[in-house]
């Protein structure tokens, strides 16, 4: 990887532009104030989006607090698991076209959770050329309304996720035990899962549709999930590890340069990838065991690409889900819609790295039926 600091003066891409002012300072505290030189700007400029967020904050907790507080606990969502880079966004996407069925948290939410139900409309109405119309990583289709990861959400309410030590990378140990959660203290667990339901809470208040969500973290969670919706669904979506590993580098490559406040260490990046990874599917593997019958189907990423409606299809019937009659056409209009994508390219892995991964993700490539 390039030893520049790549995208160095971008304000852009940056999930942090949408906390609090308090909760700023309680993440700058807990770092020591340690941002780079290089990046102060993006410090400053997380400093004044904050203030504009507490105002709007309050006065969202002034509309709508009670409403949020005093709603039912939400329909069990159907949940999208899978190691980053695996296809879940594309699964995410279709599953997303069914909006007779599904709502889903949408990027200006999930970077926005304390005031969007107070200031969504006016400013993607009104600013929707902030968000680039294509993925720094991948080239898919990005907008304010586009279906995202949750994850930043309960991020930006409590300061526990794993995606903190993208920004922070001298401290990327510590934020990683918020990706399984084994390691952090009760109180912080309760603090993650309360968020979690208040967003979610939030998202139902004036729209009664199943919740889709996918965040990868929540591959490692189900145990916690399971806590706090019972009935909760899930698909599980697997890629070949190489690509896998391969698109994963690019990632750090590409979007990890646009939330950095600190210098990474371009060095640790391999041996991270590999471990969250290791990590992940152990939980995940550990876990898999509690959830009921009819309530997880798992689908390969190869097999989605090649027959998107087929694939879904079987979803909708492993999970009971009603509706795919109606869908079907709708989605199939999707795909088509979806021919000339271009997806990233990579050279082969070189025989070193190659073995590397093949030895430390075995189960992976074991499980999923992969030839090392």
């Amino acid at each position: 990887m390039s030893t520049q600091l790549k995208h160095q003066w971008s304000i852009g891409h940056n999930y942090l532009t949408g906390i609090t002012f308090g909760k700023w300072c309680k993440l700058l505290a807990q770092n020591r104030f340690q941002i780079s030189p290089a990046y102060l700007h993006r410090a400053a400029a997380i400093t004044l989006a904050s203030l504009s967020n507490s105002v709007c904050a309050g006065v969202e907790e002034l509309r709508y607090g009670a409403a949020i507080r005093q709603a039912p606990h939400p329909k069990a969502p159907l949940f999208i698991l899978g190691h980053w880079r695996s296809g879940t966004t594309f699964l995410h996407e279709l599953l997303a076209q069914d909006r007779a069925q599904f709502q889903f948290p949408n990027t200006y939410q999930v970077v926005n959770p304390y005031t969007f139900l107070t200031t969504e409309g006016f400013t993607t109405r009104m600013f929707p050329w902030l968000v680039p119309s294509k993925r720094p990583m991948d080239n898919m289709a990005l907008a304010f309304s586009s279906p995202q990861e949750d994850e930043f959400a309960p991020l930006l309410m409590t300061l526990t996720s794993l995606y903190l030590g993208t920004s922070f990378p001298r401290r990327m140990d510590h934020y990683d035990r918020y990706m399984t959660f084994q390691d952090a203290s009760p109180p912080e667990t309760a603090a993650w899962q309360s968020a979690f339901v208040s967003f979610c809470k939030k998202l139902s208040l004036h729209d009664t549709r199943n919740l889709l969500i996918k965040s990868p973290p929540h591959t490692a969670r189900i145990r916690l999930i399971l806590s706090m919706f019972p009935d909760a669904r899930f698909i599980h979506i697997h890629r070949d590890p190489y690509r896998v590993f391969q698109s994963q580098r690019h990632f750090f490559d590409t979007a990890g340069w646009y939330t950095y406040l600190q210098k990474p260490d371009l060095a640790a990046i391999d041996e991270g990838i590999l471990r969250r990874h290791e990590a992940m599917y152990d939980a995940f593997y550990e876990d898999l065991p509690l959830i009921p019958d009819r309530q997880f189907h798992e689908l390969r990423f190869d097999a989605l690409e090649t027959d998107p409606v087929g694939e879904i299809a079987k979803v909708y019937d492993a999970l009971s889900l009603e509706g795919f009659t109606e869908f079907s056409p709708i989605l199939g209009e999707y795909v088509d819609r979806l021919k000339g994508y271009q997806k990233n390219s990579f050279g082969a892995l070189d025989a070193g790295t190659k073995a590397i991964v093949a030895a430390r993700w075995a189960r992976s490539f074991e499980r999923g039926g992969y030839p090392i």
